[in-house]
C-alpha cells in the first residue's frame, strides 16, 4: 500500500469532508481516507497496482476542489497550497481531484492551513496539470512550498482576509442603509416616497450584497450541486437567495402578494444581513484559524536567511537555499548557524533552546554537532554542512508538526458521520416547517412561513462540527511543538491521556547516557592498563554506551589498541573476537558461561561491585578470567521529579533495563520506582510491553529510540527521547526533543487538555445545532411565541463557528502556564 497527502481550499463544512472522504473510498483500491477540516489536508491509503494517481486525481476534480502543492523537498513528498475550499465537503472534493493526476499515489488535504501533501513515486510531479485540475474543479492552485519556508496557501490567506475585510465593510453599509429603508415608516422623510419606490431602492442595493459580497456562498453552491451534493454554501445560498427573490417577485409584482389593500413586506433588510453577519463569520474564523498555524510559522520565522560561505580563502555571503552538503561556512558570535552542521575549527557555546528548549548554552568544538537556527554566541565556528534543507533538524521539526496536524483524531469520526446527513436533514427540516407554517395555522402566512424556512437553513451550522477537533489538535500539537514534544498525528493525541503505565529504558533515559568506568579490578599478572588496552580493543567496535565508556577511558589514558580480528556482537550479552591472537570475551557472565569460560573465582568481586549498584562488565581471554569493569550512569536530575509526577496523576511507573536485578533495583529505589523489569534483553522489552497490555494496561514506553525500538512499537504509545538530530525517529509515536523527563507527564497533561476542548468543541456544535434548528422551525412559537428572525439565526450561525475556533486558541493559553 501506498500512502499520499494534499492540501485542498474550498471546503465549508463538515459536509465537504464528508463527500471527499467518502468519494475517494468509494474508488476500487482505495483502502482509506481521511480529511482534515482545520488544516484543509487529507491522507488516503491505496493500492498502486488497483488505481493510480491519475484516477485518484480525476476523482477529486469530480468533485469540484481544489489544491495546493507544496513542494517538501523530499523525493516522493510535494506540499501545494490550495484556495478556495470553505468546508469540510471541499476536503474531499479535492483529494479525489489530486489523487487522479499522474504520479500522484496519495493525497491529504487540510482545510485550515489549505495545503494538500502529495505523495508520489517520481521526484517531480507536472504541477501544471495539477493546478489545471484544481482551476477544472472550481479551486485554485497557489503554487509550492519549498525550504524558503514561503507559503502560496499563507499569502493566499492574507488576499483572502483583505478581499473579506473590503466586501465585509461594504455589506455591513450597505446592510445598514437596507435595514433603513425597510423601516421607512418611521422616518417622516422616507414615508413620503412610498412602499413601491423604497422596496425598488432596496433591490437596487441589496443586489450586489447578495451576488457580489456573497459571492464566495453562491459559488460554492454552485460547485457542490454540480457534484449532486450540498453543504453549507447550500444552506447560505438558498435562505438568502429565497429571502432575495420572494422580495424580488413582491416589487415587481405587488398587487399579486398584497391582501386586504394592504403591501405584502419585503425581506431584502434580512437577505442582506444574512450574508453580512455570515461573511462577518468567515472573516473571524479566518482570522483565528490563522492563529492555529502560529506554531508552525514560528518555526519557519528561526530559519536565518544567509550563510557566510568559505572559499579558499575568502568569506561570501550566499543565500541559504544554495547551500550544499560538504560546504564549509563561518559563524559569528551573535549570528544564527545557517544549516546543520559538524564543527571543524574553533570553539563556542550555542544557544539551542529554540530546538530543544534547554535553556542552558551548549559547549561546541571541533568534531561537536551543530544545528541550522540555533545561535552563536561566543566564539568564531568554521563549520562543515552536513544536512541542507529538508533534511535539517528543524525542517523535519516543521514538517512533523504539519504532518500532526494534517492528521484526523478518531474523535473526529462522530462529527464526519452527521456531517455525511447534515446539510440533507437540514433541507428536509426547512421544507417541513414551511409546509407547516402553510398548512397548520387559522390564518396561514406565506412570508411567516418561508421566513421560519430560511431560519432553519441559516442557523444550521455544520462548519462549527468540520472545525471541532482539527483546530484543538493544531493548537494543541502547535503548543507541544513548542515546548520540544513532537507529537506524530491527532490519534496519538486522542491516545495519551488513556495511558495508565509509563515503562521507562533506564539506559540513556533514566541516566544520563554517559556511563563511566569507576572500578578496575585485574585478576592474574595482567596490570589495569593492560586489562583496559584489551577490553577497548575489543568494544571499539560496539556502539553500545557501556562499550563508550571503556573506549573514552582507554583514550585519556593514551592505550594504543590492538588489532581485532572474527569481531562477533552478541545483543544484550556482549562482544567477541581475536586479541592479539587469543580469542576475547568483554562482557555480562552469561556471555562467558555461554562460551564455558570458569566465572566462579570472580563471583565474590563481582556480587561486591553489583551491591555498590554498579553495571559490571567482565573480561575473558583464551579461557580465562582476566579482569572486571565496574561501571555507573548518573541518574538525569529530571527523572526523580518525572517520575513522581507520573504517580501524582495516577500512572504506574515501571522501568525495563539490561542490567542485572541489584544494579536494576538500586536505581529502581533511588527513583521511587515500585516495578522494574531487569536483565531483560533489547530483543524481549517488546515482550514484557505485550505482558503488560494483557493484564489491561494501556502503556507507553520511554526510550531512546535505537535499541528501544521494537519496545517502542509494541507498547500502545512509544516515546522516544532524544535529541534535535534524532526527532525523526520512526518507532516513537512521540518524539522529546530534549533528554528532560519532566516532558513525559506534561505530554499527558497535555493531551488530556486537548482532549477536554475537542469534548467541549463536539458537544456545543451538537448542542447548538440540536437547539437552534428547532427554535429556528418554531417549537416555541405555540407556548412561548418565540420566533427567529433569519437575522437572528444569521448571527448565531456566525458565532457558532467562531466560538469553537475560538475555544480551541483557549487551550493555547491554557497550556502556555505548564
Amino acid at each position: 500500500m501506498d500512502k499520499a497527502t494534499i492540501q485542498i481550499r474550498g471546503m465549508t463544512c463538515a459536509s465537504c469532508v464528508r463527500r471527499v472522504e467518502t468519494g475517494l473510498r468509494a474508488l476500487p483500491g482505495v483502502e482509506e481516507a481521511t480529511v482534515n477540516f482545520a488544516t484543509e489536508s487529507a491522507n488516503v491509503t491505496y493500492d498502486p497496482s488497483v488505481i493510480n494517481r491519475p484516477e485518484l486525481k480525476a476523482k477529486i476534480t469530480d468533485l469540484g476542489y481544489e489544491p495546493v502543492v507544496m513542494d517538501s523537498g523530499r523525493a516522493g513528498k510535494t506540499i501545494i497550497s490550495v484556495g478556495g475550499m470553505t468546508c469540510a465537503s471541499c476536503v474531499r472534493r479535492v483529494e479525489n481531484v489530486l489523487k487522479a493526476q499522474p504520479g500522484i499515489d496519495d493525497a491529504t488535504v487540510n482545510l485550515a492551513n489549505s495545503r494538500a501533501i502529495l505523495s508520489h513515486a517520481a521526484s517531480s510531479l507536472d504541477l501544471r496539470t495539477i493546478g489545471d485540475a484544481l482551476e477544472d474543479a472550481g479551486y485554485h492552485f497557489l503554487g509550492v512550498i519549498r525550504d524558503s519556508g514561503e507559503d502560496p496557501a499563507e499569502k493566499a490567506a492574507i488576499i483572502e482576509i483583505r478581499d473579506l475585510k473590503i466586501k465585509l465593510i461594504v455589506g455591513v453599509i450597505i446592510s445598514l442603509v437596507v435595514h433603513g429603508l425597510a423601516m421607512g415608516h418611521l422616518f417622516p422623510f422616507l414615508r413620503d416616497l412610498g412602499a413601491s419606490t423604497l422596496n425598488f431602492v432596496q433591490l437596487v442595493l441589496t443586489t450586489p450584497v447578495i451576488f457580489w459580497v456573497g459571492d464566495r456562498f453562491l459559488i460554492g453552491a454552485w460547485k457542490a450541486t454540480r457534484q449532486k451534493t450540498s453543504d453549507m454554501n447550500t444552506l447560505v445560498s438558498l435562505g438568502a437567495l429565497s429571502a432575495y427573490f420572494y422580495s424580488l417577485a413582491v416589487t415587481i409584482f405587488p398587487g399579486f402578494f398584497s391582501q386586504a389593500g394592504h403591501p405584502a413586506y419585503v425581506y431584502f433588510d434580512g437577505a442582506s444581513m444574512i450574508v453580512t453577519l455570515i461573511l462577518l463569520g468567515r472573516f473571524l474564523e479566518a482570522r483565528a484559524k490563522g492563529k492555529t498555524t502560529a506554531a508552525i510559522k514560528k518555526l519557519v520565522a528561526l530559519k536565518p536567511s544567509v550563510a557566510r560561505l568559505v572559499r579558499g580563502d575568502e568569506i561570501v555571503e550566499i543565500p541559504i537555499e544554495l547551500l550544499r552538503v560538504g560546504d564549509m561556512f563561518q559563524v559569528r558570535p551573535g549570528e544564527k548557524v545557517p544549516t546543520d552542521g559538524e564543527v571543524l575549527s574553533g570553539s563556542s557555546s550555542i544557544e539551542e533552546a529554540m530546538l530543544t528548549g534547554e535553556s542552558m548554552p551548549v559547549s561546541k568544538s571541533p568534531g561537536a554537532l551543530v544545528f541550522g537556527a540555533t545561535i552563536n554566541q561566543t566564539g568564531a565556528l568554521t563549520v562543515w554542512a552536513t544536512r541542507v534543507g529538508a533534511e535539517t533538524a528543524l525542517a523535519q521539526i516543521i514538517r512533523l508538526v504539519e504532518e500532526a496536524q494534517g492528521s484526523k483524531a478518531p474523535i473526529q469520526r462522530i462529527a464526519d458521520k452527521v456531517a455525511a446527513v447534515f446539510t440533507p436533514v437540514v433541507l428536509g427540516i426547512a421544507v417541513v416547517t414551511f409546509l407547516l407554517w402553510i398548512l397548520l395555522p387559522t390564518a396561514p402566512s406565506f412570508s411567516r412561513a418561508m421566513l421560519n424556512f430560511v431560519s432553519v437553513l441559516i442557523i444550521a451550522c455544520p462548519c462549527a462540527m468540520g472545525l471541532a477537533t482539527p483546530t484543538a489538535v493544531m493548537v494543541g500539537t502547535g503548543a507541544a511543538a513548542e515546548k520540544g514534544i513532537l507529537i506524530k498525528g491527532g490519534e496519538v493525541l486522542e491516545k495519551v491521556c488513556k495511558v495508565d503505565t509509563v515503562v521507562f529504558d533506564k539506559t540513556g533515559t533514566l541516566t544520563q547516557g554517559k556511563p563511566q568506568v569507576v572500578e578496575v579490578i585485574t585478576f592474574g599478572e595482567i596490570t589495569k592498563d593492560e586489562l583496559l588496552r584489551v577490553a577497548a580493543s575489543l568494544e571499539s567496535l560496539s556502539g553500545h554506551p557501556l562499550a563508550k565508556s571503556i573506549c573514552d577511558m582507554a583514550s585519556e589514558l593514551g592505550l594504543k589498541l590492538y588489532p581485532v580480528e572474527n569481531f562477533n556482537s552478541s545483543s544484550g550479552k556482549g562482544v567477541s573476537g581475536n586479541v592479539d591472537g587469543e580469542l576475547t570475551l568483554v562482557g555480562s557472565l552469561r556471555l562467558l558461561q555461554t562460551e564455558n569460560v570458569d566465572v566462579s573465582g570472580v563471583a565474590i568481586k563481582f556480587q561486591s561491585l553489583e551491591d555498590l549498584g554498579r553495571t559490571v562488565v567482565t573480561v575473558s581471554k583464551a579461557g580465562k578470567v582476566i579482569g572486571l569493569l565496574g561501571i555507573s550512569d548518573t541518574l538525569r536530575s529530571s527523572a526523580a521529579p518525572a517520575v513522581q509526577r507520573l504517580k501524582q496523576m495516577g500512572i504506574k511507573v515501571a522501568m525495563i533495563t539490561g542490567d542485572n536485578r541489584l544494579v536494576a533495583e538500586a536505581a529502581g529505589k533511588a527513583l521511587g520506582i515500585d516495578q522494574v523489569l531487569s536483565e531483560v534483553l533489547p530483543a524481549d522489552k517488546s515482550g514484557e510491553i505485550g505482558r503488560l497490555q494483557q493484564q489491561g494496561r494501556i502503556v507507553a514506553m520511554v526510550g531512546d529510540g535505537i535499541n528501544d525500538a521494537p519496545a517502542l512499537s509494541a507498547a500502545d504509545i512509544g516515546i522516544a527521547v532524544g535529541a534535535g538530530s534524532d526527532i525523526a525517529i520512526e518507532a516513537g509515536s512521540i518524539t522529546l526533543m530534549t533528554s528532560d523527563l519532566n516532558l513525559v507527564p506534561t505530554s499527558i497533561y497535555l493531551s488530556a487538555q486537548t482532549m477536554k476542548i475537542i469534548r467541549q468543541n463536539l458537544f456545543w456544535a451538537f448542542f447548538y445545532n440540536s437547539l437552534g434548528i428547532p427554535v429556528a422551525a418554531g417549537v416555541l412559537y405555540p407556548f412561548f411565541g418565540i420566533l427567529l428572525t433569519p437575522v437572528i439565526a444569521a448571527l448565531a450561525m456566525a458565532m457558532s463557528s467562531v466560538s469553537v475556533v475560538s475555544n480551541s486558541l483557549r487551550l493555547r493559553n491554557s497550556l502556555a502556564k505548564m
